[in-house]
């Protein structure tokens, strides 16, 4: 299947919603094609939760907003089961996980425990409750978006739980035009209320396993393996990527070659994503935090310093 019109389409759709935001809503379908979940990351009302929200219309997949906050429970996301007096038995009530896609809203305003009940969800598609396990709808994706974490009342997500997120994206403020054609555009209604879908669950599955078959040559994943082996070894960061981030590199990277018409991968596809791919799964060491050293920059300087496949390397 060629699913290159369709991701196209779906860009389409959603940059009606959202204005002057080409390069994070194309980070978004990449992330969607690729099957992976996404951690939309910015200050309060430049668009985190209305790009959620546009994805999920515009695919035409169901969808369940869980909103999250300090007192929210494991059970409150999963499921409970409750007692039917009438027939003596058990019944599972699913949480609202149990969708095609899930916007997690402000997910680091809740606790780490509650965090945590994404965990399972989130890398084996099913959820575990009292010790039964059920699986997910097919496609799944998790949307999650929070503020900055110096933000008051906001709990930083675990290590396990950021490396479960194939692309952080920040959306930013707008340029001033692009702030005015906002205001033009919802002065009597809001753009959201008229996105339809332009696609289905069944359609973007069948994208997303077209995407695995998109190549990637030995030369362009001995890149991405060498350029994530160096942030294990850069002496600012205290924690380097997992073996989950070269998978997340590779997978976004078909993704992105398919957004452009291609069925094969090249190392630009590799350069254009390694700092969203990657950067939120480094732990900067704190005398690199203390000279306000970033994750991104350490990622910067590796893509210059690893030689490109098929380059010259000077004598």
């Amino acid at each position: 299947m060629n699913g290159t019109p369709l991701l196209r389409n779906l860009q389409a759709a959603i940059e009606q919603v959202l204005i002057g935001k080409t390069a994070e809503v194309e980070l978004a379908i990449i992330g969607l094609a690729a099957s992976g979940h996404l951690l939309i990351e910015d200050v309060p009302g430049v668009g985190k939760t209305m790009l959620a929200k546009s994805l999920a219309r515009a695919t035409g997949c169901t969808f369940k907003r869980i909103q999250f906050t300090p007192d929210l429970l494991p059970s409150d996301v999963t499921g409970v089961s409750i007692y039917n007096q009438r027939s003596g038995e058990f019944e599972f009530r699913a949480g609202p996980i149990v969708a095609h896609v899930v916007l997690a809203d402000e997910i680091n305003r809740a606790t780490p425990k509650t965090q945590s009940a994404l965990l399972e969800a989130m890398e084996e598609q099913q959820v575990t409750v009292e010790g039964i396990t059920r699986p997910l709808p097919s496609p799944f994706i998790v949307l999650a978006t929070q503020n900055p974490i110096e933000y008051e009342g906001t709990f930083p997500l675990p290590e396990a739980q950021l490396d479960r997120f194939l692309l952080r994206i920040h959306l930013g403020y707008p340029e001033p035009s692009q702030e005015a054609a906002v205001l033009q555009k919802q002065i009597l209604r809001h753009p959201i209320e008229d996105l339809g879908a332009v696609t289905s669950a069944n359609e973007l599955q069948q994208v997303q396993q077209a995407v695995r078959g998109v190549h990637v040559e030995p030369g362009v994943q001995r890149y991405i393996v060498h350029v994530v082996g160096l942030t294990r070894d850069h002496p600012d960061v205290y924690l380097g990527a997992s073996p989950r981030g070269s998978l997340a590199v590779m997978r976004a990277s078909q993704a992105r070659a398919m957004l452009q018409g291609r069925d094969y991968v090249i190392p630009d596809d590799v350069k254009a994503l390694a700092a969203a791919a990657l950067a939120h799964r480094l732990i900067m060491s704190p005398e690199a935090r203390m000279r306000n050293a970033t994750a991104r920059g350490v990622i910067e300087q590796v893509l210059r310093e690893v030689p490109v496949p098929g380059a010259r390397v000077p004598a």
